[in-house]
């Protein structure tokens, strides 16, 4: 797993960061991860499929007429 070091924290930085880990019941290296990835990958982010299929809904969706092929397929032959 990828590991990150953050040198010249200041005193009162690395003070809050603990505290805050305390307040949320975690280590302060946990806290970090949560605010990392709260940071970068934001609750409110764009879910383009999630998007897609709301839209298809509002237009009343698509019916399909799909049919499969019942027989197997052949093996890949490298010869």
């Amino acid at each position: 797993m990828p590991a990150v070091t953050i040198r010249n924290l200041s005193a009162e930085t690395h003070r809050a960061l603990k505290l805050r880990a305390a307040r949320h019941g975690r280590s302060a290296e946990a806290e970090v991860r949560a605010i990392l990835d709260e940071a970068v990958r934001p609750k409110g982010r764009l879910k383009l499929g999630a998007e897609l299929a709301a839209f298809g809904r509002r237009f009343g969706g698509v019916d399909l007429e799909t049919s499969r092929d019942p027989s197997p397929t052949e093996p890949a032959s490298f010869e």
